[in-house]
């Protein structure tokens, strides 16, 4: 698993497929809201916080399509469903490498692009802690859709059709908890379903995911 998760990191990191693209994707949505908003210090601090995890969220969309594929295409994917190593383990390390390629790299970086939307204070501690709770699950839920779609044509547009969906409780309760600590409200409520949907995703997607590969390969 640990050689597997290196590889894919290797990849990501030579192709540009991760983290390059997803953080210049992050940037440049992040830079043109004041534009298409307004430069009103009030709004954007207001909607800074669902704008940065929607930004997030549409920013891991880019690389899921190339978690299986590759794989798929070359070949490699058939020879690593023979290894010693369950198509599960698969599932979760392709997870864990698309989110500290993708997702990691995204939280850290929501606290300064948190400056072009007039962020207070507050908010740029409960937007990470937000987001590192709920990326996780981004990944996870991403890396199952991925096993879905390997193999079909046009994959990426069925993917981001089938997971987009997926993806709305865990932006929901994620921008709430960030929108209600930014206030100085209560936010133990959001946060707790927030880490409640990225524990059971956890916990079950790879093994669907880990059943949908062996259908896909047979």
């Amino acid at each position: 698993m640990k050689a597997l998760l290196l590889r894919d990191l290797r990849l990501a990191v030579r192709a540009g497929g991760g983290f390059g693209l997803s953080l210049a994707f992050f940037l440049i949505v992040i830079v043109l809201i004041p534009f298409g908003v307004g430069p009103e210090s009030a709004i954007l601090a207001r909607i800074g916080p669902g704008i940065l995890w929607v930004a997030a969220l549409l920013a891991t969309l880019l690389s899921l399509d190339r978690q299986f594929a590759l794989d798929h295409e070359d070949g490699a994917l058939p020879l690593i469903a023979t290894s010693p190593l369950p198509l599960e383990g698969v599932a979760l390390a392709k997870a864990l490498a698309h989110w500290l390629t993708t997702g990691l790299p995204l939280t850290l970086a929501a606290a300064p692009l948190g400056v072009l939307l007039n962020l207070q204070g507050p908010a740029y501690g409960w937007l990470v802690l937000t987001l590192a709770l709920g990326t996780p699950a981004l990944s996870v839920i991403g890396t199952f859709g991925a096993a879905l779609t390997v193999g079909l044509r046009r994959g990426g547009l069925l993917l981001s059709l089938l997971v987009l969906p997926l993806y709305v409780p865990t932006l929901i309760f994620g921008a709430e908890a960030a929108r209600r600590g930014a206030e100085g409200l209560a936010a133990t409520t959001p946060l707790l379903m927030l880490s409640g949907i990225t524990a059971g995703s956890l916990a079950l997607l790879p093994f669907a995911a880990g059943a949908v590969l062996r259908i896909n390969l047979r």
